[in-house]
């Protein structure tokens, strides 16, 4: 492991930053106290400071010289969750939590930013973005909508997440597709209520939405082929209040997760004709809505080459998997890569940890300076290179 000698020395910091931002969560597009947190730190170290982009928020310039830019971003909300842990650092506030790691992600931007504008060895300018509400609500789209890269134009972004059961320190990541596009559906079966006991007089629709349900699996194991990756998940059904009455109605939904754009095309098509094929069988009727969601994380080979020589800078190429297996989750950093190359990364959170999103998660305090230092060490290379 070789850390930055300044960054390992401040670690105490960082430590301090991540668990004053895990004990104040703040959901999507209410990262206020986050964003000012984030802001007062970076004017303090002499940066440009632009707060609003996508209502909370910040960028963060650092300029040096003449050269290209470079885009390194954190996301900073927290989950609808009620924190389980037990620790002095836990959530104050009832039903939110930092269960993703963002608190962690922030803190080791901040960490770079802080290193660069103090000891930084680069000739160009580092844009330092912290977005608001990656968590399903796309804030990293909002962001590019309201003129991120118009206003701060860079020649690459990089982003980078925890990643539980994966070695401390240790990176994965890869060229091409690296996570997964994702759809949501919501389906509501329309029948004809009758007496429990005389469902010849009535459409079930609770009957309906079992063999849609049921249907639905068959379209990734007969419809894709077994050298593409996808996944269909009916995730809620609702419907029916009494033990004795067949309802009117029933309400499903899901998602659609895939790696490919003409397949996510095609899946959403089959949903929609399996569900209305199988309910017209029945007697039945099928409304489908979709709400789009990220496109897939595809990763650029030059920006993925230069991250995996940079990681391992700092953790030995031991500590890199440049070739990772793409994974099925879902991220909105999609849209950045979507207007200009990039990388995105994960660093490992531990063997021993839970998965995020779990409410007895925590991000591991022992990678904030490795992140901090990779970071560090991107932003020179790729400023290195294009100041050459």
């Amino acid at each position: 492991m070789n850390l930055i000698r300044e960054i390992q020395a401040g670690s105490g910091d960082l430590v301090a930053w991540r668990h004053q931002l895990h004990a104040h969560p703040e959901l999507a597009f209410e990262e206020r106290q986050t964003a000012s947190f984030v802001a007062d730190k970076l004017a303090a170290w002499g940066l440009e400071v632009h707060r609003g982009l996508a209502r909370t928020g910040v960028v963060g310039t650092l300029s040096r010289g003449t050269g290209g830019s470079i885009g390194l971003r954190a996301d900073m909300d927290a989950l609808p969750i009620t924190e389980t842990n037990t620790f002095d650092y836990r959530s104050r506030y009832e039903g939110k939590m930092h269960a993703c790691g963002h608190d962690g992600h922030t803190t080791m931007l901040l960490g770079a930013a802080r290193h660069l504008a103090e000891h930084g060895k680069f000739s160009g300018t580092v844009r330092f973005i912290f977005q608001p509400a990656e968590e399903a609500v796309g804030g990293a789209k909002v962001m590019v909508e309201d003129g991120l890269f118009k206003l701060f134009p860079v020649d690459a972004v990089f982003g980078m997440h925890n990643w539980p059961g994966l070695a401390p320190g240790h990176f994965a990541m890869c060229a091409g597709p690296m996570m997964a596009s994702m759809d949501c559906f919501d389906l509501r079966i329309r029948g004809r209520g009758a007496h429990g006991a005389l469902p010849h007089q009535g459409i079930d629709p609770v009957f309906a939405a079992a063999q849609v349900v049921s249907a639905l699996q068959s379209i990734v194991s007969r419809n894709v082929s077994p050298l593409e990756t996808a996944v269909i998940s009916v995730t809620k059904i609702h419907g029916g209040d009494a033990y004795n009455v067949i309802p009117d109605a029933v309400e499903l939904a899901g998602a659609i997760r895939c790696l490919d754009r003409d397949l996510r095309e095609r899946l959403k098509t089959r949903v929609r004709e399996t569900a209305e094929g199988v309910c017209k069988g029945l007697g039945a009727e099928a409304e489908l809505s979709f709400r789009s969601g990220h496109p897939a994380v595809v990763n650029h080979p030059k920006e993925t080459s230069l991250a995996s020589r940079a990681a391992a800078a700092v953790v030995g190429e031991s500590g890199v998997d440049s070739a990772a297996a793409p994974v099925m989750v879902s991220e909105d950093f999609a849209y950045m890569l979507e207007e200009t190359p990039g990388c995105y990364a994960f660093i490992g959170n531990g063997a021993g940890s839970c998965m995020i999103h779990n409410s007895g998660y925590d991000f591991n305090d022992e990678i904030l300076a490795v992140g901090a230092s990779y970071w560090v060490r991107l932003a020179e290379a790729f400023l290195g290179r294009a100041a050459a």
